[in-house]
């Protein structure tokens, strides 16, 4: 019988020299969703070879937006610097088996042979290639660099961007191995990846010519190699490279626009891969559907009337208590000061108001009327308003109010009405200074919820206070 497969095994690789970019997120995302969906593990590498751009603040930075997105890894993550030793225990190897080769030259003397073979028409080739060192020269610093196959195709057969070809003379022999002993990126990554048990290698197709070199050193240190999935980029609107004349471009921007996780997941899933024309799915269906396959080769178009759709669908579906307390937090973000009794009436607020807003932000101005603190100011038009005959009216209805019980934002509706009856008025007599008084301006829902999301006090109190200002 033929061995089962092997289990899928996706990573996450970011270089902490900022913060988590959409472009990031998206395939962190995607190595996530292929692992998930398969029943395999999804890890995180940090690849912190980079000693004078790498930062505590950027690797915090990373694991907070990971964490935000509720992108968790499956054990415990690998920092690729600590694995120094296990890298140049594979270049001896290299060099024992002659895949490698040391190279004593000095950086101005290997860019003086480069740029002559350059304007000779030929490629670059050290002389220490095929040149053996002495016991005086191996006293020396020098580099370790990987012998390429010469006059070799070397071909990659990509999930996403297909069948692709180099000539192995385009690729240079690759240093593997500084003069002050320090391993390089490409062969660090080889070796992480195969020690890891890494099965997929999903990232940007700005790594695709990696994968070139790559796979000449997974040869020829006899490994399998992963299979390779090269995503196109994430552009702007307008087709140019996301940059920041586009805006937000980190994931904990996002957040502070007020998008929620399983928005921006939902959003950054379908960007660049497509189920049919599903716009909203869940997080169950987006690990059901997702495959390598339908990722489509062009680049992604980052488009914030869609992000803003997908996040207004997550914001009605989300529980009240929860949008409560973001709508707190993006209150105290905005420098807003709280009360003793806001919280509640914001939990009482939600549900009237989160289907008028697409993000946290806009539910916070949405909510805002209810943190508006006594006595409101009333500008002109608002006090023209509530004169004469209308603050009579504002009046018998706020004496009425005083002896309502039920404050069901139902029966405060019906109650409005019988009273709109009663007085002989349409409703667009009482509405208009009826908000006024309420909510200074603010933006607000209708009366019967602006009244029950105020609560029966609250509410009395605002009046009372609007009618003593317009005497």
């Amino acid at each position: 019988m033929p061995s089962a497969s092997p289990q899928v095994v996706t990573r996450f690789a970011p270089s902490p020299t900022g913060s988590l970019h959409i472009g990031g997120a998206r395939t962190a995302l995607f190595n996530y969703l292929y692992a998930k969906g398969r029943g395999g593990k999804f890890l995180v590498r940090v690849e912190d070879t980079d000693r004078e751009r790498s930062t505590d603040e950027a690797v915090k930075a990373i694991f907070d937006g990971l964490s935000w997105l509720e992108l968790f890894a499956d054990e415990n993550p690998v920092f690729q610097f600590a694995r120094a030793d296990r890298h140049r225990e594979v270049i001896d190897q290299l060099l024992e088996t002659g895949h490698a080769y040391r190279d004593f030259l000095s950086a101005e003397e290997t860019g003086a042979l480069r740029d002559a073979a350059k304007s000779e028409g030929r490629d670059f080739v050290s002389p220490w290639r095929d040149r053996e060192p002495t016991v005086d020269d191996l006293s020396k610093r020098h580099t370790v660099r990987f012998r390429r196959p010469l006059d070799t195709a070397v071909v990659v057969e990509d999930a996403v961007q297909g069948t692709v070809r180099w000539d192995s003379s385009s690729l240079d022999d690759l240093v593997i191995l500084r003069s002050d002993g320090a391993p390089t990126y490409n062969l660090a990554v080889v070796v992480d990846d195969h020690d890891m048990g890494v099965t997929h290698v999903i990232r940007g197709d700005d790594h695709l010519n990696n994968a070139a070199r790559q796979s000449l050193i997974y040869d020829a240190l006899g490994w399998s190699r992963p299979v390779f999935a090269h995503i196109p980029l994430i552009h702007g609107p307008d087709g140019a490279k996301l940059s920041k004349r586009h805006g937000a471009q980190a994931v904990h921007e996002y957040a502070a626009m007020g998008y929620l996780p399983e928005g921006m997941r939902n959003y950054l899933a379908r960007l660049g891969w497509a189920k049919g024309d599903e716009e909203l799915f869940s997080d169950d269906q987006a690990r059901e559907w997702f495959d390598l396959s339908a990722i489509g080769k062009a680049p992604a178009r980052l488009d914030f009337d869609k992000l803003a759709h997908v996040n207004a669908h997550w914001l009605r579906l989300a529980a009240d208590d929860r949008l409560a307390q973001l709508t707190l937090d993006a209150h105290l973000a905005a420098g807003r000061d709280l009360n003793e009794g806001d919280e509640a009436r914001l939990q009482q607020a939600i549900p009237f108001v989160k289907d008028r807003a697409r993000t946290l932000v806009e539910l916070a101005d949405q909510t805002a009327f209810v943190l508006a603190r006594r006595p409101l100011a009333l500008d002109d038009k608002a006090r023209a308003m509530l004169s004469g005959e209308t603050a009579e009216r504002v009046a018998r209805l706020r004496a009425r109010l005083a002896l309502f019980q039920s404050w069901d934002v139902f029966a405060l509706e019906a109650e409005l009405k019988a009273f709109a009856e009663e007085e002989g008025v349409g409703f667009g007599k009482i509405g208009p200074p009826m908000r006024a008084a309420l909510t200074g301006g603010l933006v607000s829902p209708d009366i019967a919820r602006i009244l029950s999301a105020l609560g029966r006090e609250e509410a009395l109190g605002r009046l009372d206070d609007a009618l003593q200002q317009t005497k």
